[in-house]
């Protein structure tokens, strides 16, 4: 199954993404800030992570550096969607449990390629026989 989290507080860009790869097929849900995130992971949420640096409350940084700590990251990978062109000091440590950064604006027939090629490399649920 082709699962997207896009976190970003942003609601334009949540639509954006969301109709982008809901239109591939995809299953997408929303987070609008790192708690909302960090709960959903919690509950069981695997798949894609697409998340913005600059949030208020947790920012992105700190939401993966929490998802790690908790063990929240296996079954999922964290790509970076972000008006930063270039990743910043807090990603020290964390360059691991990011996998990819994407500028925005973005073009988006080339971002739903990008994060696509990502899906081959995620564990299957438990229980799950890939095909």
């Amino acid at each position: 199954m082709k699962r997207l989290l896009i976190v970003d507080d942003e609601p334009s860009i949540r639509y954006t993404v969301r109709v982008l790869f809901e239109s591939e097929g995809w299953e997408v849900l929303e987070a609008s800030n790192g708690e909302e995130c960090l709960g959903l992971v919690a509950g069981g949420y695997r798949g894609i992570v697409l998340m913005d640096i600059m949030m208020p409350g947790l920012d992105g940084w700190d939401t993966i550096r929490l998802l790690a700590e908790r063990g929240l990251l296996a079954g999922c990978h964290v790509l970076m969607l972000t008006a930063r062109e270039t990743p910043d000091a807090k990603m020290e440590g964390l360059q691991e449990a990011v996998l990819d950064y994407f500028t925005k604006p973005f073009d988006g027939d080339a971002l739903v390629r990008a994060v696509s090629q990502w899906l081959d490399f995620l564990p299957p649920a438990p229980g799950a026989v890939r095909p």
